[in-house]
């Protein structure tokens, strides 16, 4: 017994041309550069280089990092730049850039680069039990 080939509907036979025009179309409009490299040779390289310098300046404003020797036989973790469009907040702003600077803490192993993992959760239950003691004695 052959099977009956079952074909869709007029209405969507360019369904899946135009959802890949309109995903193009916007993939060409919120391009962001992947690497350094990039960002230099970008369109908008101007706006990049301007992300990036306020991303350095917040960086030694808050003091987060000292520059020290390297460790002799240490393995030095890179870093890389990840780089984002955000969106205006009212009509008429238009897009900013935003570059930030992150770890390769991939390349790190437990036991060799570092031994303990530190991640600094908080409950809601407890921020509602703070507030419910500063709000009951203030």
């Amino acid at each position: 017994m052959q099977r009956r080939n079952i074909k869709p509907p007029e209405r969507f036979r360019y369904a899946d041309v135009v959802t890949f025009a309109l995903y193009t179309a916007q993939g060409i409009e919120n391009q962001k550069p992947q690497s350094y490299e990039e960002a230099l040779r970008h369109t908008n390289s101007k706006e990049w280089k301007i992300a990036m310098k306020e991303e350095m300046n917040s960086l030694i404003k808050n003091q987060i990092w000292t520059l020290v020797e390297k460790p002799t036989k240490q393995k030095i973790v890179g870093c890389k730049w990840i780089y984002k469009l955000k969106e205006g907040t009212y009509e008429g702003r238009q897009k900013k850039h935003k570059a930030q600077l992150v770890a390769k803490g991939y390349t790190q192993r437990e036991g060799v680069d570092y031994t303990d993992v530190f991640s600094p959760v908080i409950k809601y239950k407890t921020i509602r039990l703070v507030l419910a003691l500063v709000a009951q004695f203030d």
